[in-house]
């Protein structure tokens, strides 16, 4: 009674077997991903995972994929790419508080000269016109 059921695992093996290789031979596989095969993984390291040569923008940072290492993400490209969002933060806050302030100094401006008075597209800007006197002036 051994002996039978040792044949039958054999002869079980080698048929499940043989049915794998043989699918594998149909499809076209081969253990290198040649065509019909699986697709080699990506590389794990990027080489630039952000732009160098423009700024940032919200669809660089929403495609940003990082590599994985053993312990988790890489740190060296973490602290890398934490360290050029700041930057380019800080200078568009700058450049934002820059813009706030000139805009700020042209109210300002606006508001010494006429008090809510509006200049029309007629009205000079720097008072009269060139060479201009008033009516009662000649």
């Amino acid at each position: 009674m051994f002996v039978f059921l040792l044949i039958s695992l054999v002869v079980v093996v080698a048929a499940v077997t043989l049915a794998i290789v043989a699918g594998a031979e149909r499809s076209g596989a081969s253990p290198r991903g040649a065509p019909g095969g699986l697709a080699d993984a990506p590389p794990d390291l990027l080489d630039e995972p952000l732009p160098p040569e423009r700024s940032v923008t919200h669809a660089d940072v929403a495609g940003l994929r990082l590599a994985v290492g053993v312990r988790g993400y890489r740190m060296d490209q973490v602290d890398d790419v934490l360290d050029r969002l700041g930057a380019e933060l800080a200078e568009r806050d700058a450049r934002i508080a820059e813009l706030e302030s000139a805009l700020a100094g042209a109210q300002a401006v606006a508001m010494g000269r006429g008090e809510g008075h509006r200049l029309t597209k007629d009205e000079p800007r720097d008072g009269p016109a060139e060479g201009g006197r008033e009516a009662g002036e000649r």
